[in-house]
């Protein structure tokens, strides 16, 4: 290896949190938070606290403003514990606990660059910041709260699985300019969309964000929100360009959604429980390797039926199959991942398309899944022909 290819080092062998500026010109403020972000996956992955802050302090030292190490640092090493998650190679412990290590990261060093005082205009900004009930993924909207707080807001951070009547009862009591409503589980947008609702019903108006809210936020118009932004920073810009305005009436989620009088997805989400449980017992006389399943084994199938039967809910509530089939795409890389045939989720489909044979949506839905399903098995580049 050449100098110029080495990695630069800082104290005690530890990569140095800055890349150098390369011959074509200074990196942008990411590009340079490489060496950083590399060394603070490895400090999170290994369970390593304090090695995880002291990566975080010495970029901040080095000169990365805090708003960049949130963004740029810690942000991206969050998205690659899921990822590496999903591919099986980490443990859900490990997923928990590099989560944890990364939230008490925030908190301890938030706490020593405190912004300054808001003055004039900003004085008065003020901002409510939360997850909808059932929400239990809290580090991006405490990303936003804490970049919002950089820049000069009053923010009440209300953290995860905010149940709709307390969020209100807050609104009532603090003001707030806007609400900021954070969503990562598609399944949740049954709830967000009453969250916003209610929100709106007494005056406020609401900017989401979140993965659960679709490519571009394609779920945010449908279900009527006032504004969405991609990530914490768009959000923060898009609320320093203009104030968010409500823009709609007073509504109902017949009004957003008017697909919902048909009542197949209340009748879906009602009969959950009874879904689960038929597709269950046919798996077990369909798939024969469930008679070799540990308990442990078919509870997590009765963990990932419980999560198809939920898909298919939310999709119905959407009207929109291509979340359906998403969520299916995704949980077949999960199984194959960790060496299950993913080819028995066809079989789990098939038991729900008879089961629902009288309700055309979920037919659909359901149709167009065992479609996406069935050719992905075909294809050669899946390692798994049916």
């Amino acid at each position: 290896m050449t100098a110029g290819t080495q990695t630069p080092r800082g104290p005690a062998g530890r990569a140095a949190p800055f890349a150098p500026d390369g011959p074509d010109g200074p990196l942008d403020p990411a590009a340079k938070l490489a060496p950083a972000r590399a060394q603070l996956w490895r400090d999170v992955r290994d369970g390593d606290e304090a090695g995880a802050l002291g990566t975080v302090r010495a970029a901040v030292e080095a000169g990365a403003g805090f708003e960049s190490v949130l963004l740029d640092l810690i942000a991206p090493v969050q998205a690659r514990v899921g990822v590496e998650w999903a591919a099986n190679r980490i443990s859900v412990a490990q997923e928990h606990a590099a989560t944890a290590i990364n939230e008490r990261v925030i908190t301890l060093t938030a706490g020593a660059h405190a912004p300054e005082p808001p003055s004039g205009e900003r004085r008065n900004r003020r901002i409510t910041v939360a997850c909808v009930d059932g929400e239990w993924h809290a580090l991006p909207a405490r990303l936003l709260a804490e970049v919002l707080r950089l820049r000069g807001w009053r923010v009440d951070f209300l953290g995860a699985h905010t149940p709709t009547p307390h969020l209100v009862r807050h609104l009532h009591e603090q003001a707030p300019d806007v609400v900021a409503l954070s969503s990562s589980i598609p399944t949740n947008l049954p709830l967000a969309h009453a969250a916003l609702t209610a929100c709106q019903a007494v005056g406020m108006p609401v900017l989401v964000g979140g993965a659960a809210f679709g490519p571009g936020g394609r779920y945010a118009e449908m279900l009527g929100a006032d504004a969405w932004a991609g990530d914490a920073r768009d959000a923060a810009d898009l609320l320093e360009q203009a104030p968010v305005r409500p823009q709609v009436a007073i509504h109902q989620a017949v009004d957003d959604l008017p697909h919902l009088v048909d009542q197949e997805y209340s009748m879906v989400a009602r009969t959950r429980g009874e879904l689960v449980k038929e597709v269950l017992h046919e798996l077990e006389q369909l798939f024969p390797p469930m008679a070799r399943y540990t308990v442990q084994q078919r509870q997590h199938t009765a963990e990932d039926i419980a999560h198809i039967v939920d898909y298919l809910a939310t999709a119905l509530y959407l009207d929109d199959a291509e979340l359906f089939t998403r969520f299916l795409d995704w949980t077949a890389d999960i199984l194959t991942a960790r060496h299950v045939p993913a080819h028995s989720l066809l079989i789990a489909l098939d038991v729900l398309a008879r089961r629902l044979s009288d309700f055309p949506r979920a037919t659909r839905v359901l149709d167009t899944a065992r479609h996406a399903v069935g050719a992905r098995q075909e294809s050669p580049n899946t390692g798994e022909n049916a």
